[in-house]
This record gives C-alpha cells, sequence and structure tokens, in this order.
C-alpha cells in the first residue's frame, strides 16, 4: 500500500502477515496432542441417499463458497470490504443400472457480478445436465452440459481447488464466455456436446493413463454479429499420466489436491481445445487455439510429518485477430499469448481443535501478446476442517490482475493494489 496509509491499515497489514507466517507455528508449540492427518472427503450427502440396490439409487447433496474482501483502492487506503457468493450449487446425481447413470448440478449465476438494477440480478440455473452411458474403465460416454476436458483447474472445479480463488489465467471458450447460444460460448467451463473417456494401464512405465475427449457448440455467431458465422464446433481433449498412485475421481473430473488421502500422487497432463473462427469479431476474425500443460505432485512425508502438494499450469493460445476487433462490439476477444502459475503447500500433521493448518504460496505470470504483462503473489492459510466439505482460507493477493482482469486489448494499464480475503466453503 502507498505511505500514507493510516495505523489501522498497517495493523490489518500486520495482522495478515502474522495469519500466514506465525499462527501455524503458535498452535503447534501450544497443541497438548498431535493427531496423524485425517483429512476426510466423503460428504455427508452419502446420508441423503435414497437406494434400492448397489446399482440402483439417487443422491441429493449441495455446496456453498463465500468470501469476505478487503482492496485497497486507487487512493491507497483499504475499503470497508464487502461480501461475495462465490457459488451456491446444489448436485444430483444418480444411476438406474450399472451402466446408464445421470447428473444434474444448479448454481446460482450473476449472483456475485450484478449492480442495483441489473437484469438478470440473480438467476439459479442448470450448471451440469448429463446422460452417462459408462461401460468399463477404457471406454465411457457422457451427452449433455458438462465441463469441457482441457486443464486440471477447469475439471476441479471451485470446490475440489487446493485454494479458494483459484482461476488466475487466462479462461478458455466456455469460461470466458457468460452463455450459451448467439454470442457464447458457454458459461462456467460448461458447454453442451459429447465426452469419450477412460483410462488404461500401458505397462510402458509403472503407472495410469487416462484420457477425455470430445466436440461441443464452442462460440456460437449469427450471420451477421461474431466470428463463427459458419458455425464451427470446438473440439477439446485432455491426457494424464499417474506415474505413483491413480487418482480415483468420478468420470474424467480432478481434484487439485487429495490432503494425502490417496497417497503419493504424480500426474502430469496435457490438454487442448481447437475451434475454426473461435476469436475476434465478424469483420475482424480468426480461429482459436489453446494449449495447456499441468502438473499435480502431492508427497505424504514419512514418519507423519505432514502433506506437501505443488500445482503448476502453463498455457499457450493462439488468438491471431486483429487489434481492431477490440472496437467491434461483437468480439470475442479471446487471450493470445502464454500464462503460467505454481502454488506450494504444507499441511501439518497435527490437528488443531477441529482441523489442520495449511500454508501456501502461489505466484501467476500473464503474458499477452498484444497487450500488457500482468502479475500476482498470494500467500495465504488454509483451516482444513473436513477435507473438500469444509474450509476456511485467509490470504493476501498483490498484482495488477484484479485491475486489468479480463481486458486484452492493447495499451491496457492498472496499478498493483493488495487484496485480503477470508473465504470459506461447505458441502453436504
Amino acid at each position: 500500500m502507498k505511505t500514507g496509509n493510516n495505523s489501522l491499515q498497517i495493523k490489518i497489514k500486520n495482522t495478515i502477515l502474522f495469519l500466514v507466517t506465525a499462527l501455524p507455528g503458535i498452535f503447534l508449540l501450544t497443541a497438548f496432542q498431535a493427531h496423524a492427518v485425517d483429512v476426510s472427503m466423503k460428504p455427508i450427502s452419502d446420508k441423503l441417499k435414497v437406494e434400492s440396490s448397489e446399482t440402483r439409487w439417487i443422491k441429493l447433496g449441495a455446496g456453498y463458497r463465500g468470501s469476505g474482501i478487503w482492496t485497497e483502492n486507487l487512493n491507497g487506503n483499504l475499503n470497508g470490504g464487502r461480501y461475495s457468493n462465490d457459488n451456491a450449487r446444489i448436485y444430483l446425481n444418480g444411476q438406474f443400472n450399472e451402466h446408464f447413470k445421470f447428473e444434474v448440478n444448479t448454481d446460482c449465476f450473476f449472483c456475485n457480478n450484478t449492480s442495483a438494477g441489473d437484469n438478470p440480478r440473480m438467476s439459479y440455473n442448470i450448471l451440469d445436465a448429463i446422460a452417462k452411458f459408462e461401460f468399463n474403465r477404457y471406454f465411457n460416454f457422457w451427452g449433455g452440459r458438462m465441463l469441457v476436458p482441457t486443464e486440471r483447474g477447469e475439471l476441479s472445479g471451485p470446490f475440489f481447488q487446493a485454494t479458494h480463488d483459484a482461476f488466475k489465467t487466462p479462461f478458455f471458450s466456455q469460461d470466458f464466455s457468460i452463455k450459451f447460444g448467439d454470442g457464447g460460448a458457454g458459461r462456467y467451463g460448461r458447454d453442451d456436446g459429447a465426452t469419450f473417456w477412460g483410462s488404461a494401464e500401458p505397462k510402458i512405465v509403472p503407472g495410469t493413463l487416462g484420457y477425455a475427449m470430445g466436440i461441443y457448440r464452442g462460440l456460437e455467431s449469427t450471420h451477421t454479429t461474431g466470428p463463427n458465422s459458419g458455425g464451427s464446433v470446438l473440439t477439446a481433449a485432455r491426457i494424464t499420466y499417474n506415474f505413483l498412485n491413480p487418482e480415483k475421481n468420478p468420470g474424467y473430473y480432478t481434484s487439485s489436491t487429495y490432503y494425502g488421502k490417496a497417497g503419493d500422487i504424480l500426474a502430469l497432463a496435457f490438454g487442448m481445445s481447437y475451434q475454426k473462427n473461435g476469436a475476434g469479431s465478424f469483420a475482424h476474425r480468426s480461429d482459436f487455439l489453446g494449449f495447456t500443460g499441468d502438473l499435480l505432485f502431492e508427497k505424504v512425508l514419512p514418519g507423519n510429518r505432514g502433506v506437501f502438494t505443488t500445482n503448476a499450469e502453463y498455457k499457450q493460445f493462439y488468438a491471431n485477430y486483429s487489434t481492431a476487433a477490440f472496437g467491434d462490439k461483437d468480439c470475442f476477444c479471446m487471450f493470445d499469448g502464454k500464462s503460467w502459475t505454481v502454488t506450494g503447500l504444507y499441511m501439518f500433521p497435527t490437528k488443531v481443535g477441529i482441523g489442520h493448518f495449511q500454508p501456501y504460496g502461489r505466484f501467476t505470470s500473464i503474458q499477452p501478446n498484444r497487450s500488457s504483462n500482468r502479475e500476482e503473489i498470494e500467500a495465504g492459510l488454509n483451516y482444513i476442517i473436513d477435507g473438500f466439505n469444509a474450509r476456511i482460507s485467509a490470504y493476501y493477493q498483490h498484482g495488477d490482475l484484479l485491475m486489468k482482469g479480463l481486458n486484452y486489448a492493447p495499451g491496457v494499464a492498472g496499478q498493483a493494489l493488495d487484496v485480503f480475503k477470508i473465504s470459506f466453503q461447505l458441502q453436504i
């Protein structure tokens, strides 16, 4: 923050530093008993289950994420803070027999990015609607509205991330968009289409190879607006190799940590997405091609010394439309350039109160080809109560990602600001 901040702001900043660096050690020194890492990941929703047989059942669940946010303003002062409804979801899934299953999830759209008088002010709609035909571990088929298989961050969703504010690098089409249909390419990482997925053990080297690929609607345009007047579709694919223990998730979904419950994990993955005329405007269009590579390494330290986790991601996007497109109202101005982010976390083995402390650090760099670079550092402290079902996080961010946002036009400027957040999530 700038010089001249009042003493209250200095105290807040010192408090952040204390939370991130000192608090875990103090609790560890004062704890009377040490407990092995025991972080449940099985939701209470298993009890909200109606079952007629082992292969015929239906289950209901819910999830909520919220944050208190304090941001430095342009004068260098800390604002009074605001509350964010990050996600509010209801889950419904089940199966009719061994091979035929379904999943329906809802979320509160526009619940966090509207102002008084906006329309819609709030919209509680379908997030996923999937018919699943699962035959064996090698080949399965999902059809409907679902996550497009590209990066671990998207496939983990907001509830199965290692950190609360996880989505920092540029979005693929289906998350850059905010609607389906003309002018949109999906929402919240979802799109309408079909996905084929499965896994195998090649036996060339120890480990498991997983794949997911599909065809989706992608960006849709009219005959007079938007770049995709020809109606081309989007294709996407992802392959993952687990060199150590396999990741056990539903379908082709992922998690960004397992809190040590899955043993040692070393997963390397590559994803891609392509759509002809998938970026730019009607007058200045281009194809979109995006590549991503991500790494998850999780080590359960011997002798009950905790769990170390590293997440890393690199993206290279190609969207070579003219800079003149930024002046067009119908521009789907996708990112063009490269970006990367890396996160390191350590969960202490000692249980303090009802949970485990997990300090972490993160760095993100975004480098557009035709706009200004942007970076952010983050330091935080998670309190893991019940895995992904109950978690509290306090963290500090510094950088210019907030001010520059998703605007990749030439000449974009924005100063680096300090942000402090306290977040939580609950699932049943």
